[in-house]
Formats: structure tokens, C-alpha cells, sequence
């Protein structure tokens, strides 16, 4: 096992018959939820069993679909997998076939609330950036808003003071980089 670490991110490194190789305790924690991980005792065994039934959609044992989302307990997490080339050492008769990434997803409310905190926007700064991630145009934004495109692009502005940048797409890759408002 991984040692653990403060990443958000839980990682798993499946062999070719989907039995967990690797992973960090982030990983254990999503998949044994609500169960607490220490109370598990074959684990490796457990963690297989858990990936089987709540990652692998279908497919054979050579290309299995895994699922683009689990859920444990109110979260969200996204499933991103990826087929590794390794082949097996002599210690490890079972060369890495997968690799799985989980991320937490969060919620869009939750995400323009931290950003309005680290970046002391209004509510209406908020709304307009709302808008503007759902990739409207200002006449856009300005009609459901119910105000001039030129408010619209006032509130640009500002936002584009508060958070230290000078377009619209900056304006974006600061909302959506990966940070934690918890």
C-alpha cells in the first residue's frame, strides 16, 4: 500500500484481473464508505470486490468500461481510468494493467462560494461568473441578468481586478482549477 498523503485524490493500480496492487488511503476511504477502513480485514480482497461492483460497468476482463462517476455517501467522484503498459517484475508476478483516478467532484454552489470568499466577490459578481462558466456572451449574461451589456462587462472587469487577471478565459481557469473550499 501507498503511503498516505494529503492529496484530495484517491489512486488505485489494478492488475489485469481488476485485484488492487496499489493505492493511497484516499481511495480506500471512497470505496469503503461508509465503513471505516481500519474495521476491513482483508482489505486487498475487499477493495477488489468494491471495485468490481462500483467501477467496472461491463465489459471483458481484457478491456473492461469502467464508470465515469461513483458516489459514496453525498459526494461525488469522478472515475478516470487508463490503461498502463507495464510488464511484471519478479516480485510481482502480476504486471499493472489500470490505472484509476478519483476525484471528488464539487458542487457548483459550493465552488462559486469558496470563490467568492478568496476572491471578496458580490453577489452579483458571482452570478455574472456563473453565467459566464455556462459560456454565455455578455448579451447573454445582460438578458438573464436582466441589466445592460455594459453592467455586464462592468462586473467582468471588477472580477478580472479581484482575481488578477485580464480576460474573460482567466476569469474561467480560476474558477475551475482544482482548489479546495472546504
Amino acid at each position: 500500500m501507498l503511503t498516505p498523503t494529503t492529496a484530495t485524490q484517491g489512486f488505485i493500480l489494478l492488475d489485469a484481473r481488476l485485484r488492487p496492487v496499489a493505492y493511497n488511503s484516499e481511495a480506500v476511504q471512497i470505496l469503503s464508505f461508509p465503513t471505516r477502513p481500519d474495521g476491513i480485514r482483508q482489505l486487498s480482497q475487499f477493495l477488489g470486490d468494491k471495485i468490481r461492483s462500483t467501477l467496472v460497468n461491463g465489459g471483458s476482463t481484457d478491456s473492461p468500461q469502467f464508470v465515469r462517476e461513483c458516489k459514496a455517501g453525498r459526494r461525488t467522484y469522478s472515475c478516470r481510468a487508463f490503461r498502463v503498459d507495464c510488464s511484471g517484475s519478479a516480485e510481482n508476478k502480476a504486471p499493472i494493467s489500470f490505472a484509476i483516478l478519483l476525484e471528488r467532484h464539487m458542487s457548483s454552489a459550493a465552488a462559486l462560494a469558496g470563490l467568492a470568499r478568496q476572491f471578496d466577490l458580490t453577489a452579483r459578481e458571482c452570478e455574472t461568473v456563473a453565467l459566464l462558466l455556462e459560456g454565455l456572451t455578455s448579451k447573454e449574461i445582460a438578458n438573464r441578468m436582466k441589466i445592460s451589456p455594459n453592467t455586464v462587462k462592468a462586473f467582468l472587469r471588477l472580477v478580472m481586478l479581484k482575481m488578477d487577471v485580464s480576460t474573460r478565459s482567466g476569469i474561467v481557469g480560476k474558477a475551475v482549477r482544482p482548489t479546495q473550499f472546504d
